[in-house]
């Protein structure tokens, strides 16, 4: 046991090593984010998963090994996007007002997402289950995870992918935003929800809770939509 490697061997076959590793290369990539100021680029969830990522290639564990510890918390995105519906029902006067509008940019949205990930892929070449696993991208992880499945892409890569476009959306959206003047906090927050799904909507309730609240009313109708879009669009533009 004074050898480091057998120490490590031990531990890394208790599943709550991972799941105690993912949750302080979080905690970490949030004290980064604060002591920045909370700026977008400081990202903690993209600090977590470089920190993690490291930490894997160093041990030389396997993302399978990885995931089997961790995936307590992939089983709580389900309840965590569920319980974005009280937003939803919080504010339900106010999307009452502003129905015809925020049906209008979640049509636009939605199916800009995902048309436009799978024309730029077959630009390229890409077919198959990769394209697949695109099409869903754009959506919150466990309903993008259950879409690939049934359009025959591979879960894995679409979680990824997911992860990516969450992590990016929340470091452009204010910059973004506030260079197009775009002032509004209920349209701010729709339109990161609608395209960063949940890494955006934290962001947004980072900077303003209408814009978090309306940026979770966002994701979740575009998790709905998301379901119908990617199947008829792959059909479509997948060959």
């Amino acid at each position: 046991m004074r050898d480091p490697l057998l120490i490590w061997s031990y531990l890394a076959q208790g599943p709550l090593l991972w799941l105690t590793a993912t949750l302080v290369a979080y905690l970490a990539g949030d004290a980064c984010f604060r002591t920045t100021g909370r700026q977008s680029w400081a990202n903690p969830v993209l600090i977590a998963v470089i920190l993690l990522a490291l930490l894997l290639w160093l041990t030389g564990t396997d993302y399978a090994t990885y995931f089997e510890g961790a995936q307590f918390v992939h089983f709580m995105l389900g309840p965590a996007t569920v319980a974005l519906a009280l937003p939803l029902y919080d504010n339900l006067p106010r999307v009452r007002k502003a129905a015809l509008p925020m049906l209008a940019a979640l049509i636009a949205g939605s199916v800009t997402a995902v048309v436009s990930a799978l024309l730029i892929a077959r630009a390229f070449g890409i077919s198959g289950p990769v394209l697949a696993s695109l099409a869903p991208k754009s959506t919150t992880a466990p309903v993008a995870i259950g879409i690939a499945e049934r359009i025959g892409g591979q879960p894995t890569l679409t979680a990824a992918l997911v992860l990516l476009t969450g992590i990016f959306g929340a470091i452009i959206v204010t910059p973004l935003l506030n260079a197009l003047n775009i002032r509004d906090w209920r349209a701010r927050g729709f339109s990161v929800g609608v395209a960063a799904h949940g890494i955006g909507t934290a962001r947004a309730f980072q900077v303003n809770e209408t814009a978090g609240a309306f940026s979770g009313i966002g994701m979740g109708l575009n998790a709905v939509l998301t379901a119908i879009i990617a199947p008829l669009a792959l059909r479509l533009f997948g060959g």
